[in-house]
């Protein structure tokens, strides 16, 4: 398995909470890259779209995520990051990526008011636009993907901590394998 975890899903799935309580289950470090970019930027992220807009702000968050350089993280980074080619390809050297998935209807209970949410929703569109949109992309890029409709949150992050166990365990070599096979037949 790849050094690093890389967290992805819609606003509202829990990128940062689940994050931070697997990397510390797991004694790697929690990185939020929309922090980073704040940092990076020296403004907030409604005051940096707000200034060059949404595809402006898609630049920056490919520019940062692509440029992140970590080992035993677990990485949160905004839910846009699927639109950003060189960061998901990044992230795809770098890590193993979870896609935490959740209903339209989860999403929407949890998701009351968008605007306030700092929901980047362009001209017309709905947050139901907006889902249905980037699902096939978190679809695309995950390497496991943990449900959590119906999960408190301490199930999620059982939940992601069990898949990645199994997910590392079918990621080991063969050989490794196969030369347990042979002692375990001696």
């Amino acid at each position: 398995m790849k050094k690093n975890l890389i967290f992805i899903g819609m606003p509202a799935v829990g990128k940062s909470t689940v994050g931070i309580v697997v990397a510390k289950r797991l004694g790697m470090r929690f990185i939020d890259t929309d922090l980073l970019i704040q940092e990076q930027e020296h403004k907030l992220l409604r005051e940096i779209i707000a200034e060059v807009g949404e595809e402006g702000f898609l630049e920056i968050e490919n520019r940062v995520n692509a440029s992140i350089e970590a080992r035993n993280a677990v990485i949160s980074p905004g839910g846009s990051v699927i639109y950003c080619e060189d960061a998901m390809r990044h992230f795809k050297k770098i890590g193993t990526i979870v896609y935490l998935k959740a209903s339209y209807q989860t999403i929407k209970r949890r998701i009351r008011n968008p605007k306030k949410r700092g929901v980047v929703l362009r001209e017309g569109q709905t947050l139901r636009d907006l889902y249905y949109e980037r699902v096939p992309y978190f679809e695309k890029y995950a390497d496991i993907t943990v449900c959590e409709d119906g999960c408190r949150i301490e199930d999620t992050i059982k939940n992601v901590l069990n898949a990645v166990k199994k997910y590392k365990k079918a990621s080991q070599p063969r050989k490794k394998l196969d030369n347990r096979r042979k002692r375990a037949l001696k």
